[in-house]
């Protein structure tokens, strides 16, 4: 059973002390880790859709030698409404509802800005984080400006994207938000302070999927539809899952001074492509002076919204284990990354580079750049982790659903390994690799640059290739942290952090790094959680009513 059976722990989380356990801890590394994870102790249907929990980790010792893990579970409005009143909420195929409204679970990923810290979803507005203590501080912008997909008495739901991005030069952060019903996407602009954002639609387009990520280059904004469709008849109870993600759909090119000359709440225009086949994570050059570069990691075979259950089987026919049920479908066929060139003008796109070897690269699961600003201008290296072919978490519905766009010739005779690969940024040639052992399960790597740069987040030499990759690898001995030389990732982990035989942890999403831990700033001003609250609440029961001021009260200093 390679896939650990801890991967999905209701455990509680405590507060760890790391030692290295293996190799030297380099004395030139600074800052914090931080991950997102979901609260599996919320007992969600799928297992991206618990509460949401912030994980910070100290990449420097403390004074008895040990390294803070340290998680909280993002005490958001929609946590304490669940604390108050537990019995109303229920989970479901998407997330989880009550009479308040659904839950944002900010699960996803961290989005460092700065001194300030953001935990994002799909399904709700991004969540301020104070990073030394890892409370909640704010929603991002009133409810209203996102124009929220389905109203509530206190917890909208609002389809954004779990990947805003921060824009360096005009110091705001980019994101979207979509109508289920029409597909219409729509840019939201925050400028950081204040307690509204900025909407504006894009005229004339639809996704019919979701947006998982945008990213940017200096002057444009890169919106794809997302491999992940909902299916309304299981939502509603009346159905097995029977939808496919979609093989291709549109990719939207907005252009940022289109948007900083139009009022909010004006359409805009944008430039709408096609791309094939399906993906979920991408990201762009910034520097867009010859051109719009994007590394495109492509998603066939992989459904994230169809979830394991206790009466599946797998590809092979086999029941799968119930310790995984929740745990999302894996990849049934062969990864696809490639780098494309896109000609705003002309809309042409060139297939510069494409990386496919069903012998070796199964499922592209999570990437490390580096974020900071020289970095983005020039990127150098994608490291990328390749989960592997690992039949025994893919459901035989998936088969079925997706009929001869999965060919099982390609399978693998065996299960094979994770690994983790340094990709050159122009060419896509693997310049290194390391493969785990059956038994580990890796998670998202993160960049963490060495030296310091230009800026706080820049090293002494930006693009991805100086530095060092920390890796959170799941195991059901005790879960680890792996450090690896950004350089040369085949050399394998020259520092080895853990905790005490036998700890796990549920399954880590997303991951970042910030130079700094400090207490939020207080003379920011921002959303409070009774700024949402209004006469949408007198049609809840009165002592729902009390609980929702009293949890808005509850946050006031």
């Amino acid at each position: 059973m390679p896939i650990p059976r801890s991967i999905l722990t209701k455990g509680d989380l405590p507060d760890l002390e790391l030692t290295v356990v293996g190799g030297t801890w380099p004395h030139d590394i600074r800052g914090h880790l931080l991950i997102s994870t979901s609260d599996q102790r919320t007992h969600p249907l799928h297992a991206f859709f618990g509460d949401g929990v912030m994980v910070r980790l100290s990449l420097g010792p403390g004074p008895g030698g040990g390294f803070s893990w340290t998680p909280r579970v993002i005490d958001s409005p929609s946590v304490r409404l669940r604390r108050g009143r537990p019995d109303l909420f229920r989970a479901g195929p998407v997330g989880t509802h009550s009479p308040f409204g659904g839950v944002n679970a900010a699960n996803t990923a961290p989005l460092p800005w700065g001194d300030r810290l953001f935990a994002t979803w799909d399904a709700g507005r991004p969540v301020e984080v104070d990073p030394a203590t890892l409370a909640f501080v704010a929603e991002v912008g009133h409810r209203d400006d996102w124009a929220p997909v389905l109203d509530a008495p206190a917890l909208p739901s609002i389809l954004t994207t779990a990947h805003p991005v921060i824009d360096p030069e005009r110091h705001c952060l980019w994101s979207v938000t979509r109508d289920p019903v029409t597909g219409a996407i729509s840019v939201v602009r925050y400028d950081g302070d204040g307690r509204h954002v900025s909407r504006w639609p894009v005229a004339g387009v639809t996704f019919p999927q979701a947006t998982h990520t945008i990213t940017q280059t200096r002057d444009w904004l890169v919106l794809a539809d997302t491999a992940y469709k909902v299916d309304l008849d299981e939502v509603l109870g009346s159905g097995d899952r029977r939808v496919a993600n979609n093989p291709d759909g549109p990719l939207v090119l907005v252009r940022k001074d289109h948007l900083e000359a139009a009022p909010g709440g004006s359409a805009v225009p944008g430039r709408v492509l096609r791309l094939a086949p399906e993906v979920n994570h991408f990201y762009a050059a910034y520097d867009d002076s010859g051109g719009i570069r994007v590394v495109m990691e492509h998603t066939p075979g992989v459904d994230i919204g169809l979830y394991l259950r206790e009466d599946d089987v797998d590809v092979f026919g086999r029941p799968v284990d119930p310790a995984l049920r929740g745990m999302y479908c894996h990849g049934a066929s062969p990864a696809v990354v490639t780098l494309l060139e896109i000609d705003p003008d002309s809309g042409r796109i060139t297939d510069l580079a494409r990386l496919h070897d069903p012998r070796r690269y199964w499922q592209a699961e999570l990437s490390a750049i580096d974020w900071s600003f020289e970095g983005q201008l020039a990127p150098t290296r994608h490291h990328l982790v390749f989960q592997g072919f690992h039949p025994e978490a893919i459901s035989g519905r998936l088969l079925r659903n997706y009929g001869d766009r999965v060919d099982p010739s390609l399978f693998p005779a065996e299960e094979t390994p994770s690994t983790l690969v340094t990709l050159e940024r122009d060419t896509l040639k693997p310049l290194a690799e390391w493969t785990w052992s059956l038994d580990d399960y890796p998670t998202s790597p993160t960049f963490v640059p060495r030296g310091q740069g230009r800026t706080r987040y820049g090293g002494a030499e930006p693009g991805g290739h100086d530095g060092y990759l920390a890796v959170i690898v799941h195991n059901d001995a005790r879960f680890r942290v792996e450090l690896f030389d950004a350089a040369d990732v085949s050399r394998g982990p020259i520092a080895v952090l853990a905790p005490p035989p036998g700890t796990v942890i549920p399954f880590m999403i997303h991951s970042a790094w910030m130079p700094t831990a400090l207490p939020y700033d207080r003379s920011i001003e921002r959303l409070s959680f009774a700024d949402d609250l209004d006469e949408r609440l007198d049609t809840l029961d009165p002592e729902l009513r009390a609980l929702a001021h009293e949890v808005a009260a509850s946050y006031r200093p």
